[in-house]
């Protein structure tokens, strides 16, 4: 529900533990070189730089921890407060997370590593939203018509102008995540998702406010998004 005007501290929690299967590459995604620097680095660093964002907290897989903490020294992030061990899923790297911030005051914008070029303007769009509404979610305007399928045919056709493609950041209170993955954690039915689908489906009563986000914000998925990166990182925001 929507309520009065919150104005707390903003953590960034940067996603970086996948694996990237579907890149074919030799090394997880996030970790292939972008503009000079590696993708994560992108990410990591549109949040030390804006002035709305307190902390970031970096999740990546158990192996990478010493990597990712001797290049938060190379490169002098000072917002850097955790590096964490990820879950074999995205819930389970969120969790780590919201775990560590357990009792704190603070809202969570979780961010997926593989989404490099994140602009500054969505960062504060989303940080504002979390000043009035327990949740929001960057995201575009689907452009073509969307549908449902069920046994491999076509059920339903939603209305195209209700419809929208979710990005990153996804950003929350943290008390108000934390209580809707304690409500998936004891669900046996209980399927990983994204963070806003753990919102809608656990706590459907909350609302998450919409931001419009960037035609930027590509997610590094298959070998062929490299080279749209490499374009995008070349303009301006």
């Amino acid at each position: 529900m929507q309520t009065q005007t919150d104005n707390r501290p903003n953590v960034a929690v940067v996603l970086a533990a996948g694996t990237g299967s579907r890149m074919q590459a030799d090394r997880p995604k996030q970790y292939l070189t972008l503009g000079g620097r590696m993708v994560v680095e992108h990410s990591i660093e549109a949040f030390e730089r804006h002035a709305d964002i307190s902390e970031t907290v970096i999740v990546v897989a158990a192996g990478h921890i010493e990597e990712m903490r001797q290049l938060t020294r190379r490169r002098g992030w000072q917002k850097v407060r955790h590096i964490l061990p990820g879950g074999t899923d995205r819930s389970g790297s969120s969790l780590a997370a919201i775990r560590a911030y357990t009792g704190r005051t603070v809202n969570l914008l979780f961010h997926d590593a593989a989404r490099p070029l994140v602009t500054q303007h969505t960062i504060t769009a989303v940080c504002r939203a979390l000043r009035e509404y327990p949740a929001a979610c960057a995201a575009l305007p689907a452009v073509d018509t969307m549908a449902e399928i069920h046994n491999g045919c076509i059920s339903r056709i939603p209305p195209r102008e209700r419809m929208v493609h979710l990005q990153t950041p996804q950003g929350f209170r943290a008390e108000t995540i934390a209580r809707a993955y304690g409500m998936a954690l004891a669900d046996p039915d209980f399927r990983a998702t994204d963070d806003c689908g753990v919102m809608t489906r656990y706590l459907p009563e909350e609302k998450i406010k919409y931001v419009e986000g960037s035609a930027r914000a590509v997610k590094l998925t298959f070998a062929s998004d490299t080279d749209r990166l490499e374009k995008l990182l070349l303009q301006p925001e």
